[in-house]
């Protein structure tokens, strides 16, 4: 029964993209209205055009239709112009944009593209600091340049563990590994929460803490805890001899079971004083479901491995049941929408809609539980 919701999930969110797809143009989905199921579409991507890209290549693997390759091939094309821009988030754009694409189908346009991209990423490297900072042209950061990092920009870790190994280049491994464990001393707290943003000195050293996008800078913003399990599980998945990635990623998760709500779907922040009356954002919820499932299947720890597991098992049957359109027979939209994101609540930004790296996560979700692709190799 369970099985079969969510093969009907599934099927929504591949009858969602076949509609995007014609109705965007040459443009990157990045939120839609709930009620219309119009994007907001950006013409080079963003930080969040990686993820339109990601959800082609899931479908093409699973499909084996190619005509999602096609569209998978147009849109990491457009994503070429983004290869050398002065961001960290280049991560988000380029592993799920274009690595995806080589691991999943052995798919040479986008092991090009994504080897480039993390050549380039690793030139930002800064040795004395011991990080990649955001860089000048950091999307939606009220705070950029050379001496600021957040949690978000750990998503550099993954492509460039991936590129080490795709070219044997033993740098690009060192400088993601000091990438992340330097932003683990800086973001992430002793209890395992994480706060999304810090500012540092020329020696990497700690100058504050602060946030982005959460409540405040003491607070634990859903999504700022989502990242770090996802960017630490899937570094360690590509560098399995790093433990200390490991016993990050089983901190901020165990962190993350142990402040859920009981229904499974996270608060936009985990300290707004405004709990239960304020915004869910399953956006986060669908990042940390995705994160525990490949965790479950890493780690040697049976019993917890169980706990993770149930616990991103018992976040998709909500956002399925609760938040995926369509809601009921008469419904309209387009198929396959996951509600509920909260973008920027800090600035009134899509607060309650679909997000494009939300449906992503979802969506690899589903082809794991549905046994299409393992979770454990990518």
């Amino acid at each position: 029964m369970q099985n079969e919701r969510y093969r009907k999930a599934y099927q929504q969110i591949l009858e969602g993209i076949k509609m995007t797809a014609a109705d965007i143009g040459n443009e990157f989905p990045h939120y839609a209205n709930g009620d219309t199921g119009k994007w907001t579409c950006s013409p080079a991507g963003d930080w969040t055009g990686g993820y339109w890209n990601g959800m082609l290549w899931l479908a093409a693997a699973t499909t084996k239709d190619p005509q999602y390759v096609e569209w998978a091939h147009k849109w990491t094309e457009l994503l070429k112009c983004r290869i050398d821009s002065q961001t960290v988030f280049r991560g988000f754009l380029f592993y799920y944009g274009a690595a995806l694409g080589s691991i999943l189908l052995e798919d040479h346009q986008g092991r090009e593209i994504a080897v480039l991209s993390a050549k380039s990423i690793a030139k930002s490297f800064n040795p004395n600091a011991g990080l990649i900072p955001l860089g000048m042209e950091a999307e939606e950061a009220g705070n950029v340049g050379i001496a600021e990092t957040n949690i978000d920009g750990v998503s550099a870790t993954p492509l460039l563990l991936w590129a080490a190994k795709e070219t044997g280049d033993a740098t690009l491994a060192n400088i993601a590994i000091r990438h992340a464990l330097k932003n683990r001393d800086l973001s992430i707290r002793e209890d395992g929460s994480v706060c999304q943003s810090a500012s540092f000195d020329p020696s990497g050293n700690l100058v504050k803490r602060y946030t982005h996008k959460g409540f405040s800078d003491e607070s634990t913003w859903g999504r700022a805890q989502a990242w770090a399990m996802m960017h630490y599980t899937v570094g360690y998945l590509w560098a399995k001899e790093e433990r200390q990635l490991l016993e990050t990623a089983i901190h901020v998760s165990d962190w993350w079971v142990n402040h859920l709500p009981e229904d499974g779907v996270a608060f936009w922040d985990f300290d707004d004083p405004a709990i239960p009356n304020t915004n869910r954002d399953t956006s986060a919820t669908a990042i940390g479901a995705s994160a525990l499932l490949k965790l479950s299947s890493l780690i040697n720890d049976k019993e917890k491995s169980a706990v993770y597991r149930s616990t991103a098992v018992k976040s998709i049957n909500h956002l399925v049941s609760n938040y995926l359109v369509p809601e009921h027979e008469q419904d309209q939209r387009r198929p396959g929408m996951l509600l509920g994101g909260c973008f920027n609540k800090k600035l009134g930004v899509a607060t309650d809609n679909e997000l494009i790296w939300g449906s992503y996560y979802l969506f690899d979700s589903l082809c794991c539980l549905l046994g299409y692709l393992k979770p454990n190799k990518y």
